[in-house]
């Protein structure tokens, strides 16, 4: 069983409660949640701090995802309290900053890590906000049980980075359809948000149905639009 787990808070420091903004309508984190609809999985789950669970519940309700609430600094742990919960063998990992995460693209490097049976996978090369990581759900565990310095806690999955003696790792360049490595498309500052509503209008308006969940869509979006494209991250980054 897979699932499809993506991680959200209200206290960002850039961009206070941006979960909650509106996106043409609807709450930066549903918007989030609707794009992880169309990502293969047996279950959602949107794995939240305790203390903003009751602020999430309607809307992951309304996105048909399961809420589960845990501690605000212990991301790892987190995301282990639902992997106990909902005990899925394979967990999809998603960040609630990333309304134009490439759906396609999240299939496919699923579909590699399970055939590979790799515990940890995630393409590289693709535009800032548009990438998910596949991971064992036991390796996640290992993680929680092993990890001792404070980073590796906060976050979720930098002791597999740090021990790939221990764990198989697949972090293969994305294929050249989804890279943009210059391309930002996460919602961070005020600037993204702006630049986020702006794209969201142009996928509403170019590319109907299911298409503007594609990645190959979204990249010729953004470079339609004016202005900076901004140096994006690797969308394996470790911040929550």
């Amino acid at each position: 069983m897979t699932a499809v787990i993506v991680q959200a808070r209200l206290d960002s420091k850039r961009l206070p409660e941006k979960s909650l903004l509106p996106l043409q309508g609807k709450p930066l984190i549903f918007r989030v949640m609707e794009a992880l609809n169309r990502v293969a999985g047996d279950i959602r789950v949107l794995a939240c701090p305790e203390d903003c669970a009751e602020t999430f519940r309607p809307l992951a309700d309304a996105a048909r995802f399961e809420l589960a609430p845990g501690p605000k600094e212990h991301v790892l742990r987190r995301y282990c309290m639902a992997i106990r919960r909902y005990k899925p063998d394979r967990v999809i990992r998603a960040t609630g900053d990333n309304p134009f995460v490439f759906a396609d693209a999240a299939c496919a490097i699923n579909r590699e890590a399970e055939s590979l049976g790799a515990d940890y996978a995630g393409y590289g090369g693709m535009p800032c906000g548009a990438g998910v990581e596949s991971i064992q759900s036991e390796a996640l565990l290992r993680a929680e049980r092993e990890a001792e310095r404070e980073a590796e806690r906060e976050h979720v999955c930098p002791y597999l980075y740090a021990h790939p003696e221990r764990f198989l790792l697949h972090r293969p360049l994305a294929p050249p359809v989804w890279r943009g490595l210059s391309l930002r498309i996460t919602v961070d500052t005020p600037a993204d948000f702006a630049q986020a509503e702006q794209l969201y209008r142009a996928l509403s308006e170019t590319a109907p149905g299911d298409a503007r969940y594609y990645g190959e869509v979204i990249i010729r979006a953004r470079r339609a639009l004016a202005g900076p494209l901004g140096q994006g991250r690797d969308p394996r980054d470790p911040r929550p």
